[in-house]
C-alpha cells in the first residue's frame, strides 16, 4: 500500500521546490489574515511551519539513482551502440 505521507519522495528532491511549497503556505497564511479570516490563516500558517520543518529541517535526500550500463533495455529488439550482443 502506497504510503500517504512520503516525504522523500522524488519530488521533494529540489531545494526550490521544497522552499516553493513552504513560502506557498506563508503567502496562503498572510492573505487569509488580511482577509480577517484568522482560523484559516493559523491553519496555513501551521501548515508552512510543518513543510519547513519536514522538507528543509529533517529532509535527507538519498543516494543518486543513476542506472548502470547493463540496465539499459533493448528498444524494439536493438542494442544500444555501446553494448555487446548477449548470446
Amino acid at each position: 500500500m502506497a504510503q500517504i505521507k512520503d516525504t522523500q519522495h522524488p519530488f521533494f528532491r529540489p531545494l526550490w521546490r521544497r522552499i516553493a511549497i513552504v513560502v506557498v503556505c506563508l503567502v496562503w497564511a498572510g492573505l487569509e489574515y488580511i482577509g480577517g479570516s484568522a482560523s484559516w490563516g493559523t491553519i496555513a500558517l501551521a501548515a508552512a511551519v510543518y513543510g519547513a520543518w519536514q522538507y528543509l529541517y529533517l529532509y535527507k535526500p538519498g543516494p543518486e539513482s543513476v542506472p548502470s550500463p547493463d540496465a539499459v533495455a533493448p528498444v524494439d529488439g536493438v542494442q544500444p551502440a555501446d553494448s555487446e550482443p548477449k548470446g
